[in-house]
């Protein structure tokens, strides 16, 4: 359990610095990884010297979970980065306070909640990822029907869906794609088990995933493409990706002050901060991260992010409709589904 604002040092918990140095300490908790939340919380103490930024790196919706958990007596100062879907179940369920941040007039509308307890900060594609010397691009699946063909029985790999706000995404976006082609559950029900019956295990963290493409146990996946941009540019593992050709869900991946804080203020700056054109910046050039602000200046952005855009065809979604169908859809995939695609015959 994490105890705030005592004289308890949190430096092999959380990964951050200034332990025990008298500093206010800003704890937040992201999906974002070690290297982007070191980052920017060392920039942001260079801008206040007195703010000791501490962090906890977890799924999305283990973070979801904890900040439920802890409602009573938060810990969290900001939640930062999950999908947009995750944001609107926490602000139904009181647990983020309100506040819209100086850059939110350039985020469309629908991409900010109506009540601002979140706004929306990157846009996240998913894709369909793959070893790339196993397999040449060509060679790998272009949409995510193909994923179903037989030829990729049991080379697979999944990140567990109950605690991946990635993976809740992608099925969740089939699951609708398929609601609107037949105008039933079932259908999408359908598609699930017969990718159950392709994917050769369910791992419980990114780093799992990733070494477990990289040994070719599994030659699939799917995930997002920062993650894997990030993983070419940053180790040597033989993982590349395709942008699906039937389209791509898109993640509002949103930021929000916790109801409750001991620092207000502070995390209300931590926000204001993250979003600016310049972090907006670094955070495209170093993590592969696409701004959803439409008023920043893409031309100051780097090439990879100018060549990507054009090449996404994001996958028409109505968000309000899936955000009160996905819990159920989740827990009839857990419940009915995992594991039986083999017994079932599905392929």
């Amino acid at each position: 359990m994490i105890v705030r604002h005592r004289a308890l040092c949190l430096v092999a918990l959380l990964g951050a610095s200034g332990c025990g140095d008298g500093r206010r300490e800003l704890l937040v908790y992201s999906p974002h990884g070690r290297d982007q939340l070191r980052t920017f919380g060392r920039a942001f103490e260079s801008v206040h010297p007195e703010i000791d930024v501490l962090w906890v790196d977890m799924g999305s919706q283990e973070i979801l979970d904890r900040v439920r958990s802890e409602k009573a007596n938060p810990q969290a100062d900001v939640w930062w980065g999950a999908p947009s879907d995750m944001f609107d179940r926490a602000a139904q369920e009181g647990l983020l306070e309100p506040y819209r941040p100086a850059w939110a007039e350039g985020v469309p509308r629908d991409e900010r909640a109506p009540g601002d307890e979140w706004t929306g900060l990157y846009r996240t594609p998913e894709v369909i990822a793959y070893n790339d010397e196993a397999l040449t691009a060509a060679e790998a699946p272009h949409t995510w029907d193909a994923v179903l063909e037989p030829r990729w029985r049991g080379e697979v790999v999944i990140r567990d869906p109950l605690a991946s706000g990635t993976m809740r995404t992608v099925f969740a976006a089939i699951m609708y794609r398929e609601y609107e082609r037949t105008g039933n559950v079932e259908a999408g029900y359908a598609w699930l088990l017969k990718l159950d019956a392709q994917t050769r295990e369910y791992v419980i963290n990114p780093t799992l995933l990733y070494q477990k493409l990289a040994r070719q146990e599994g030659l699939v996946t799917l995930w997002n493409m920062p993650d894997i941009q990030i993983l070419r540019a940053t180790t040597d593992f033989p993982i590349a990706y395709v942008l699906p050709d039937d389209g791509t869900p898109i993640v509002i991946d949103a930021i929000g002050v916790v109801r409750g804080t001991d620092e207000p203020d502070m995390a209300r700056r931590f926000v204001d901060f993250v979003g600016t054109e310049e972090s907006l910046r670094t955070a495209a050039e170093r993590f592969f991260r696409i701004p959803v602000r439409t008023d920043v200046d893409l031309a100051a952005m780097p090439a990879w992010l100018q060549d990507a855009l054009p090449r996404i065809r994001p996958m028409p979604l109505d968000r309000d409709f899936i955000r009160e169908r996905a819990p159920d859809w989740l827990q009839h995939w857990d419940r009915d589904i995992r594991g039986r695609g083999e017994r079932a015959g599905g392929s």
